[in-house]
């Protein structure tokens, strides 16, 4: 047995006096060749370097920590407890503004584990609104305005100097299209990525105006009175001379909408899958386009209408007549669901602003006015102009559009407490403007003329901070597929369609009371008392008027008894039926173990 081999040293180990005298050893190389067992390579002897000696009485002696140094032992160091997020307030203005009101009252649940079951979703609610409320930090864009010095206006800055004064990808957003075939209607995407042109005179273009990339470009050879993007940028729906046609973003030809003749104006309810359109005759239409079936369709009596807009807030329809009156309508109502007397002389535009709170109106009185809609009152703040105004549109934080011939003036946000009636921008056109509208996500206003287009930048109109969920100006073609997937399934039926959407959940339970006792006062109906008296005759004894009495009265009851089990067949008709009624009573249950029971018993 040779010596027990010492350990291997460490790197950190230094040479002692001993080690350092000692011979090099002699290392031999292992065989490498192509046959085993052959050996072609011969040993080497290798000098081991000696390491120098270090002076010890010259080094600095540096303290370590034991504890710190190893991590990993047994006793870690204790942590300084951290400060929690229940500890940070959150801005109650914030939390009011996500909150969805107070929690459900457990005291009519009898069960516990309802109760328990309600607290916890409670409690996840209040969860959320909260983790909303904080994550508001995040969004660090706000909108900025143009400022400019005392002694100048902001109407004075031109497009030439703001272009020249913001960033590259800014300044290529304003831009100018010369076309030949207007006037032209135009509409953005709800994202804002896409445009949409039809001219009168047949032309229509859908393209990407960030990218300037074409999705198609054609002539209908028929006049164009509006356009409307369907779901998304993959469709669009043209109103041309006669019907109303659909196409796709390569321009093909998917549907051609008969029920929808001689419409002036165009409208899509994205959460109802809804195409809304007027025609010249006054008749209002809405079609589902994910089932391609008209839902409805009347004549609003109103004569040809050429002013209508949708208000985002509950999707009722507003249009406005020669009269001065916007009305609202929805799919299930043949009557206006409410009507407002905004003017004493015709109305010349009308527009609803993204939140669904305020209705703009504009006259041939050379006024325009502010309305609560949702409290059917106002005028909160009216403007005095110059000229009639032929259209207006809000964006979404607040600015007012407004044209005047060839004129465009944007207005700050017009409520009770903006008193400052001088426009904030102020932009001319070589010809009419016949539509304008704001870019939802962009300080961008597109203005259609009847030459062409024409793309011109507005600091503070658009809502910096976007929803991903909600609108996505950067989707992608995944993101895209799975929008249409979840909007599908979350889509919201016609009937829903009121002035208040909050009342949709309730239940009118007065009429739910009355059917259900008349139900139950059916099943349990029983033969009434008859009582009939004979007319007297003189030669009619009392035994004859006795028996006819009895027939008379055998024969109401078998009637009554006919008419009561009827009655009964018929309603537990309706409850085997595949189609029952959402209060329907079952006369009896109905169990698997029914077949055990005994035969007389269900005769019974």
């Amino acid at each position: 047995m040779g010596k027990t081999p010492k350990p291997p040293k460490r790197y950190f180990d230094t040479a002692t006096e001993e080690e350092a005298g000692d011979k090099p050893k002699k290392i031999k190389s292992k065989p490498t060749g192509d046959f085993e067992g052959t050996s072609h390579a011969k040993s080497t002897k290798i000098k081991k370097e000696r390491k120098p000696k270090l002076d010890v009485d010259s080094m600095e002696v540096i303290a370590v920590n034991d504890r710190q140094a190893r991590p990993y032992g047994k006793k870690h160091r204790q942590r300084k407890p951290q400060n929690k997020l229940d500890d940070i307030p959150v801005d109650p203005t914030a939390l009011a503004r996500h909150s969805r009101g107070e929690g459900l009252a457990v005291t009519g649940v009898k069960t516990k584990f309802e109760k328990i079951r309600q607290k916890r979703k409670d409690i996840n609610i209040e969860f959320a609104a909260e983790q909303a409320a904080r994550a508001e930090i995040l969004l660090n864009e706000n909108e900025g305005y143009l400022e400019v010095d005392d002694d100048e206006l902001t109407t004075e800055v031109s497009q030439g100097e703001i272009v020249n004064s913001v960033d590259i990808t800014t300044a290529a957003k304003h831009f100018n299209l010369q076309l030949e075939f207007g006037p032209y209607r135009m509409r953005y995407t709800k994202n804002g990525a896409y445009l949409l042109l039809g001219g009168k005179k047949g032309h229509v273009a859908a393209f990407n105006w960030v990218k300037k990339s074409l999705l198609c470009e054609m002539n209908v050879m028929e006049s164009v009175h509006d356009v409307a993007w369907l779901m998304n940028q993959t469709m669009f729906a043209v109103a041309q001379k006669n019907w109303v046609h659909v196409y796709d973003s390569k321009g093909t030809e998917l549907h051609c909408i008969k029920s929808m003749n001689r419409v002036s104006r165009l409208e899509y309810l994205p959460y109802h899958f809804l195409l809304n359109s007027i025609n010249e005759e006054g008749y209002l239409s809405w079609m589902d386009v994910s089932m391609g079936k008209t839902v409805t369709s009347y004549n609003t009596r109103l004569g040809k209408t050429s002013m209508m807009c949708q208000n985002p807030w509950n999707a009722v329809t507003c249009l406005g007549n020669s009269k001065g009156v916007v009305s609202m309508w929805c799919p299930s109502s043949r009557d206006p669901l409410a009507k407002m007397l905004c003017h004493s002389m015709p109305m010349t535009a009308l527009t609803v602003d993204p939140t669904g709170t305020q209705l703009a109106t504009a006259g041939l009185d050379k006024t325009i006015k502010i309305w609560d809609i949702r409290q059917l009152d106002g005028p909160i703040v009216t403007y005095n102009l110059q000229t009639t105004a032929s259209g207006i549109d809000i964006s979404q934080k607040g600015l007012m559009a407004i044209s005047m011939g060839n004129i465009c003036e944007i207005y700050k946000k017009p409520s009770v407490l903006q008193r400052d009636m001088r426009p904030y921008l102020r932009q001319r056109t070589p010809v009419t403007i016949s539509n304008f509208r704001f870019c939802p996500y962009e300080d961008i206003l597109g203005i259609a003329t009847a030459g062409g287009f024409t793309s011109i930048i507005v600091p503070g109109s658009g809502e910096p901070n976007f929803d991903s969920m909600e609108a996505n100006p950067f989707q992608t073609l995944s993101q895209r597929r799975e929008d249409e997937v979840h909007s599908l399934l979350e889509k919201i039926p016609s009937e829903f369609i009121s002035l208040n959407p909050a009342q949709i959940g309730e239940v009118d339970v007065p009429s739910l009371k009355d059917r259900l006792e008349s139900k139950a006062k059916l099943l349990t109906m029983k033969v009434p008392k008859i009582d009939f008296e004979p007319r007297v005759k003189n030669r009619m004894s009392k035994a004859k008027r006795f028996k006819n009495k009895q027939k008379v009265k055998e024969v109401l009851r078998n009637e009554a008894i006919q008419n009561i089990k009827e009655a009964k067949e018929s309603l537990s008709q309706l409850g085997q039926g595949s189609q029952e009624s959402p209060d329907f009573i079952p006369l009896e249950s109905k169990s698997v173990l029914d077949r055990f029971r005994d035969k007389k018993a269900k005769k019974k």
